[in-house]
């Protein structure tokens, strides 16, 4: 998964109060700029597509993870057909989806 350490919420007083995959569920969701350091257009929704495809990879409940049949098609597929996953992070809250 697409990583970095550099603590870009001045909110934030502590760097290990930020857990880098919400931080990046949050952006995404939000449709904000990620703020990677990617010089190529190309590279960067690339960057984009993987972190996706990590976030379903890392759902709270074992049902809700895509197959890795479908995974490889997310991988193979276009960035645009892209579909977010629920937040990983409101596991308390979630509402149980299937990508299968």
């Amino acid at each position: 998964m697409v990583g970095g350490r550099k603590n870009i919420d001045v909110t934030v007083k502590n760097n290990n109060e930020v857990y880098f995959p919400e931080w990046l569920y949050n952006h995404l969701s939000q449709e904000q700029e990620v703020c990677i350091r990617i010089e190529e257009e190309s590279d960067m929704k690339i960057a984009k597509k993987l972190s996706i495809i990590g976030l379903w990879y890392i759902q709270w409940y074992p049902i809700d993870r895509p197959s890795m049949k479908i995974g490889i098609g997310m991988l193979e597929g276009e960035e645009d057909n892209l579909v977010m996953p629920p937040n990983p992070f409101a596991y308390l809250e979630q509402t149980r989806t299937s990508v299968r």
